[in-house]
Parts: C-alpha cells; sequence; structure tokens
C-alpha cells in the first residue's frame, strides 16, 4: 500500500514538474501573461482562445498584435510555438479555438463557414483597448490559414500582415491574393508537405514555386524564389516565400518553419522587443508537457494499483493463470503467428473501415465527429475479426493445452471459472475513479498553469459538458475495442514468465504495447519515408489520416500498456479493458472538432 502510495505522489510530482516548466516558458518567465478568454461570435456562439499580454503593454502604450489559428482536428495549444515566440517579442497573441475545436462552440456554417470563427477573433482583437489597431497580423497553419485570410479578406482595413504556414489562398473559401492585395504575405509551406496536391494542386511541394495563383500573390510570371522579397514593405504589399525542411505537422516541432514565421514578422510589423528568429524557447514548452502526459499516465496505472490495494477493491486483485499444456516450440510459433495478425491487421484496415469507398463520415446529430466516427466503425470492425479469429484460435489449438475462462482472463475469479456481476462492477467503479481522477488532474493542470498533457500533435485535454455527452455516446464501440483487444493480448498472447514477477510484468507490457502499435507505426514509417524521399506519399490519397496515424501508434500502445498492467495485477481482464474504454473514448472526443449543427 505504502509502495503504491509512494507511485502515485512520485507520478504527481512529475504532472506538476512538466506543468511548471511549460508555464514558466509559455508566460515567458512572468514577462507574459497568459489568460482564458471567451468571446461571443457573430451568431451568438461562444468561442475560445488563449491572450498573451507582455509585461508593460496598456491602453496608454498599446503594443502590435497576432491572431493565430490552429488547422483541423487541432486546437489553440497546438500553435504554442508560433504563440510563445511572437509574445516573447512583445506581441499581443490572440490564440484561438478554431470553430467547433477545443472549447469552441460551433458556428453556423460550420467547416463551410469560412472564416470559421477567426472574423470574430480579429474584431475582438482589434477592440481591446491595449492593442495597436494598424499593426495587427495573422497567422494560421493550414485550415487556420485560410480562416485567418479569410478575416482578413472581410476586414482588409484591420490587418497589417498575413503568414501562412502549410495553407494556401483560393482553397475552400479562402480568397485569391494578387501583388495589389493590401497586406504583407508570407507563404510558409515545407519542402514534405503532406497536403501540397490540396493547397496547390502540385504532387510535389517544392513545386509550389511553378503554381499561378502563388505567382499571382507574388505578381511574377516567373518561379518563385524562395526567401526573395518581392513587392515592399513601406505600402504593405511585401511576398515571401520560405520552404523548411519538415512536414505539414512538423512545421509546429520545427525551429526553421516558426523561425521564418518570425522573421517575416518582424520585418513587416516592427516589434517592441526584437529578438533573432533563430533564438526560440518554444521546445522547453513541449517538454514541459511531454513530461506532464507522462507523469499522468503513470499516474492512471499507479492510483489504479492504489486502490487495488484499498479494502473496497483489494477482492479484485489475483494472479493471471498460464496454459497448463504447452509444447515450447511450436508455442513460440504459435505466439509469433498470433503477434503478427494482432500488429498487422489494424494497419491493413486503418485507411479502409475509416473511409469506405475513400469517403470521409458524415456527422450527424447524434455523433456530430466525423472523424470519430471513423475510428469507431475501424474499432468496432477490428473487434469482430479480432473475435472471429480468437474462436477459431481456441479450437483449433489453445483448447488443447487449457484455454478457459480462467487462462482467458475472462473469469472474475482468477482461480476460478466463476463469473460474478458484483466483482465485475467493482472492476468498472475501479475504472471510472481512476479515470476521473486522471481527469481531475489535468483539469487542475489546465487551470493553474494554462497548458495541457501533450507532446506535438498527441494531446490529452479536459472534457467540457458538450463533449462528455459525446463520449457517452461514442463509448460502446470503444468499450467494445477495448475488452477484445485486452482478451487477445492477455488471454492469446500470454507473453513468458520469468521468476521475477516485476520483470514479467515489464516483458508483458511491452510485448502487449508493441503488437498494438507496430503495425501503425510501420504504416507510418511507409508513409513518411517516401514522402522524405520523394516528396510524394506512400499512400497519396491518405494525407489526413496518415497523420492521424501518429496519435494512434501512440494511443495502442498506451492500451496495450495498461491492459497487461492490470491484468498481472488481477488476473482479469476487466479492470484494464474499462480503463481502456473510458481512457480511449476521452481522448478522442476530447481532441476531436465538432462538425455538425443543429
Amino acid at each position: 500500500m505504502r509502495k503504491s502510495l509512494s507511485w502515485v505522489i512520485f507520478s504527481l510530482l512529475i504532472v506538476f514538474i512538466g506543468a511548471l516548466i511549460a508555464f514558466l516558458v509559455q508566460t515567458d518567465f512572468g514577462r507574459v501573461q497568459v489568460k482564458e478568454l471567451r468571446i461571443a461570435s457573430s451568431d451568438g456562439k461562444v468561442l475560445s482562445a488563449l491572450l498573451f499580454v507582455p509585461k508593460g503593454v496598456s491602453a496608454e502604450k498599446p503594443a502590435p498584435a497576432v491572431l493565430t489559428m490552429h488547422g483541423y482536428i487541432n486546437s489553440r495549444e497546438t500553435q504554442s510555438g508560433f504563440n510563445i515566440e511572437f509574445a516573447r517579442r512583445g506581441y499581443v497573441v490572440m490564440a484561438m479555438d478554431m470553430a467547433g475545436h477545443g472549447y469552441s462552440e460551433q458556428i453556423k456554417g460550420g467547416l463551410a463557414n469560412p472564416a470559421r470563427g477567426a472574423a470574430d477573433g480579429l474584431l475582438y482583437l482589434a477592440s481591446l483597448p491595449f492593442v495597436d489597431k494598424k499593426n495587427i497580423a495573422v497567422e494560421g497553419h493550414s485550415m487556420g490559414g485560410w480562416s485567418v485570410l479569410s478575416a482578413a479578406g472581410k476586414y482588409p482595413d484591420l490587418v497589417r500582415t498575413v503568414i501562412l504556414e502549410g495553407s494556401s489562398s483560393e482553397t475552400y473559401g479562402s480568397p485569391k491574393v494578387t501583388a495589389e492585395t493590401p497586406f504583407n504575405f508570407a507563404v510558409v509551406f515545407s519542402k514534405y508537405d503532406e497536403f501540397s496536391r490540396l493547397m496547390w494542386g502540385v504532387e510535389i511541394p517544392s513545386d509550389i514555386v511553378k503554381t499561378q495563383k502563388l505567382k499571382t500573390a507574388f505578381g511574377t510570371d516567373e518561379d518563385v524564389i524562395p526567401k526573395k522579397l518581392y513587392g515592399s514593405f513601406e505600402n504593405e504589399t511585401a511576398r515571401k516565400l520560405y520552404i523548411p525542411n519538415c512536414t505539414h505537422p512538423g512545421d509546429h516541432l520545427s525551429k526553421e518553419a516558426i523561425g521564418y514565421a518570425i522573421e517575416f514578422l518582424q520585418e513587416s510589423i516592427t516589434p517592441p522587443k526584437f529578438i533573432d528568429p533563430n533564438n526560440q524557447i518554444w521546445q522547453w514548452k513541449e517538454f514541459g508537457t511531454l513530461l506532464a502526459l507522462i507523469g499522468g499516465i503513470i499516474f492512471m496505472l499507479s492510483y489504479g494499483y492504489y486502490l487495488l490495494n484499498s479494502g473496497y477493491f483489494s477482492s479484485l486483485k489475483g494472479k493471471p493463470a498460464g496454459f497448463q499444456k504447452t509444447t515450447k516450440p511450436l508455442s513460440i510459433i504459435v505466439w509469433l503467428i498470433g503477434f503478427a495478425l494482432v500488429t498487422a491487421i489494424p494497419a491493413f484496415t486503418f485507411f479502409k473501415f475509416q473511409q469506405p469507398g475513400g469517403k470521409t463520415p458524415v456527422p450527424n446529430a447524434f455523433w456530430p465527429q466525423s472523424l470519430t466516427i471513423g475510428f469507431a466503425r475501424w474499432a468496432a470492425f477490428n473487434s469482430l475479426i479480432a473475435i472471429g479469429l480468437f474462436i477459431v484460435w481456441h479450437f483449433v489449438y489453445h483448447r488443447r493445452i487449457g484455454g478457459n475462462l480462467v487462462t482467458y482472463g475472462l473469469a472474475t475469479n482468477s482461480e476460478k471459472p466463476r463469473f460474478s456481476l458484483k466483482q465485475l462492477w467493482k472492476a468498472f467503479a475501479l475504472a471510472v475513479c481512476v479515470v476521473f481522477a486522471t481527469h481531475i488532474v489535468l483539469s487542475i493542470v489546465q487551470w493553474a498553469f494554462k497548458v495541457d498533457f501533450r507532446w506535438w500533435v498527441l494531446a490529452l485535454k479536459p472534457m467540457d459538458i458538450a463533449r462528455f455527452w459525446i463520449f457517452i455516446k461514442f463509448l460502446p464501440p470503444f468499450a467494445l475495442f477495448a475488452f477484445v483487444n485486452a482478451l487477445v493480448l492477455n488471454g492469446q498472447l500470454k507473453a513468458i514468465e520469468l521468476k521475477n514477477e516485476a520483470q514479467t510484468t515489464a516483458i508483458w507490457m511491452i510485448s502487449s504495447a508493441l503488437a498494438n502499435c507496430l503495425g501503425i507505426s510501420i504504416l507510418v514509417m511507409l508513409q513518411v519515408g517516401k514522402l522524405f524521399s520523394t516528396q510524394t506519399l506512400f499512400f497519396p490519397t491518405q494525407s489526413l489520416l496518415g497523420i492521424v496515424a501518429y496519435q494512434f501508434v501512440f494511443l495502442t500502445a498506451v492500451v496495450g500498456t495498461v491492459s497487461s498492467f492490470f491484468y498481472r495485477r488481477t488476473g482479469s481482464i476487466y479492470v484494464g479493458a474499462f480503463v481502456n474504454a473510458l481512457f480511449v473514448t476521452w481522448y478522442i472526443v476530447a481532441g476531436q472538432a465538432i462538425q455538425f449543427v443543429a
């Protein structure tokens, strides 16, 4: 009991240290104040933002400002590198959650509304008494670039500079830009951007220099030369193209990509405090929130272990049962075959099951998150495949070596083939306590430090009320996945047993994590490997889901780890499966956009 409590305290310490580091960097060690902001959209919806106000800024001493907006299925925190660096240099920064994303409500028109909340944010930013209204810039990544460009087109008198990161003009409602359009214009489009076909109509990202709409924006008939200044900062017609060596989501982790945005901003709007573009500290914020994310996962495991040692939940404790008869050479071969199937099938079906016919699922009033519908479909279909294979596996092999309810972890008593609803309820109650406590820890971190648990695009955010109800609706398919996955990992793919219990548990957790994530990891490596070698995608029609797969490498690895951790301590699959069902649904729903508008 004391040991498990020590791990809980240790995990909370990691969370606190990580969040504190992130907070100090995000506030430039006290020189920038970061505030939660809620504003009303033109149709009465609530839009969310973080407001960065440098020290010394006031109505008597107004500062230039920047409105930043993230891309599709992300949130304001994804733009942290840009937000932190702009604010360090004295700019007031308003980092918005796009409509339907983060804590912003979806507005009339949904994704078809070209500004997606950016126009309302721009008006609010310009209304602040401590903002220099003659010196406002907008910066947006991907879809966020289309949104801020749309806002600049709607209110041209309010915007002096537009910076597009991994984005474009004349795409899905974003306006046309010409050499005479009255604002300074920078395009930062990476050499390995996965969306070159969508954004600029070219297969090779660096061929953006040859596109007509870029030439039109830069006022030239020749191929655009990267880093060359076209137009003039004096009359607000300056144009520059930058091509950093990174991918589309890599813009957020690239010192080069962020540095180019800083450079153009400082050239177009004089900063209150000039700092060399290469002088960047945002990486430490990423380190801090990563540390907090790791601490949060350790807390989830250690707090669950602590509860298992408490009076009410202690009856759940038990030891896993092994198969009675095995022939070692055959069992190793069978295990490897099983491992290969477990890791390969989800990867082979990752694109097909989520987008049957190549079409993204249509959100509706009941399930208002488009991509989450695809994730749920993929999880459910893979569960059905796994159940079928498990049944075949049982009759062909495992039944002969003693496979039964106990060895598969399906019995609520780890020693006898019994099933108790009371024990099942206890397992569910423990899981609720564990996940709810983790949510409370994260909510406190966000309230106190204005950060969440994340690294890059891997992010765990607190749920608001709207997403809690969506969470309830999506829970069944993800629960099915969690239970079937726990059965396969712990009932079928039993790892080796060593005399040292701690070493055995570690091997089980690692092997389960690998079984879950290796196939998707290979899928990602194929996509990214071909991208870096040829500037084209291995799966050319899967730009978005190819990037989404990064998160599933992380998420499925965590699921395997959690499942085996609790199985080793209870002898049944239920606690780990319940924890994973709640955690996976929370992670996905909290991080996805709400597209449906009633």
